[in-house]
């Protein structure tokens, strides 16, 4: 057992019984927290995977994440990754935050979702006035929810602008500290023009959940216990300091320079949930025989190509993942743009990890047969209905593919983060 993990071990031991949630509980941070580099996040990553994969049952039935699993992240440091090093945050890579993210997620789908949604906080205050970031994220392990797409009105007002509308998917709104809220902004009832990727004005503005209608509309295949609701508002006065534009960084950094940054750590879930499900099966493969046959699992053919071949399919995706970050994430930091062709990469290795782990999980799920089914006994019902639920996601839709394709022939896409 490697020192790190000892560490990560001895700071989450800080869990102990609570009867109020029939599980586990934590120590939150002190106000400001201890300092956490990559390392440190990423070992205790690695030790609450189990404890995850203990309340999956009960995140499940919550349709939310329970309390005691928000402090779970919250000591791992999972939401500070993108917080600024003058902040004494890490200022993770995204590499590192990908990383961290795909472990989280081979415990829990939802709980690793949320985190992926979760440490956007970092993201949102490099976009926010300094002085304004810092009061309204005082702490580095602050949790921002919602949905960045342009589906509310503002109306620009002395100071500000008022916001009316209905936001989808708000993964983790019912333990975020701010709730974000993509608008079309308008002067006397007419759309403003662009001032960025958009033909018109849109602006995220942030608003504390309890400023919002939050609506219990989260009945869904996978991905239960997100608590990915809808939430509304109805001409909510936001100030203008509390707004900002994705075109319109405030930060130095390369982390912060570039819209789809909020996007990069996104294939960590898929990837994490595939690689669960690799696991279980290889776990479980010298308990089974063949029925007809009566032949070992580990001597069958059969299962041997299966195994092989979920391997080889996760494996590429991966490093299709790190390889495309990596080479884009070499280009910021030499404070270049990166090229077309490396834009389109990154976005085609989200999508494709997306694409492999659902290939992945359902051949797995088929492997393993008739006892798949059965919630209580296997983790692949679950797993596939995660997998299947995030599929949905627009980054894995064909409109991103078009959009890639857009880039890659010289025009310019219509999807705002390429």
């Amino acid at each position: 057992m490697t020192n790190d993990t000892t560490q990560a071990q001895q700071d989450l031991a800080l869990m102990e019984p609570d009867s109020a949630f029939g599980s586990v509980r934590s120590r939150p941070f002190a106000r400001g927290g201890e300092r956490l580099t990559a390392k440190d996040i990423l070992a205790r990553a690695r030790v609450a995977v189990p404890l995850l994969r203990e309340q999956g049952v009960e995140i499940e039935c919550a349709r939310h994440l329970p309390p005691a699993v928000v402090d779970i992240l919250r000591q791992t440091g999972v939401f500070r990754m993108a917080m600024p090093r003058a902040w004494d945050g890490p200022e993770m890579d995204p590499m590192q935050q990908t990383e961290v993210i795909e472990e989280l997620a081979t415990g829990d789908a939802s709980a690793a979702w949320c985190a992926m949604i979760g440490c956007d906080s970092g993201f949102y205050s490099g976009y926010l006035d300094e002085e304004r970031a810092r009061e309204m994220f005082p702490r580095l392990d602050m949790v921002t929810a919602g949905w960045l797409a342009p589906e509310g009105k503002a109306e620009r007002v002395s100071g500000g602008f008022t916001i009316s509308g209905r936001w989808r998917f708000a993964s983790g709104c019912t333990h975020s500290d701010w709730m974000v809220a993509g608008c079309i902004v308008h002067s006397g009832g007419v759309p403003e023009p662009s001032t960025g990727p958009l033909p018109v004005h849109w602006r995220i503005m942030l608003a504390r959940p309890e400023q919002f209608r939050i609506e219990d509309t989260w009945f869904t295949t996978g991905l239960a216990g997100s608590g990915s609701c809808d939430y509304v508002a109805t001409e909510l006065f936001i100030p203008e300091s509390h707004s900002f534009l994705f075109s319109e960084p405030r930060r130095p950094g390369p982390l912060y320079q570039a819209p789809d940054a909020v996007l990069r750590k996104m294939a960590g879930v898929p990837l994490g949930v595939a690689r669960a499900a690799l696991d279980h099966v290889r776990g479980i493969a010298p308990h089974r025989v063949e029925r007809q046959s009566k032949t070992p699992w580990p001597e069958s053919y059969r299962v041997q190509v299966a195994i092989a071949e979920a391997a080889l399919e996760l494996s590429a995706a991966r490093h299709a993942v790190y390889a495309s970050l990596e080479a884009q994430w070499d280009r910021l930091t030499k404070g270049e743009s990166p090229l077309p062709d490396e834009r389109a990469a990154v976005v085609l290795a989200r999508f494709g990890a997306f694409r492999a782990a659902r290939a992945v999980v359902t051949r797995l799920y088929d492997l393993v047969g008739g006892s798949a089914i059965y919630r209580e006994r296997s983790p692949m019902d679950r797993l596939l209905r995660d997998i299947t639920t995030m599929s949905q996601h627009v980054e894995a839709q064909e409109t991103t593919l078009q959009a890639c394709g857009q880039l890659l022939l010289g025009q310019r896409p219509g999807h705002p983060f390429i």
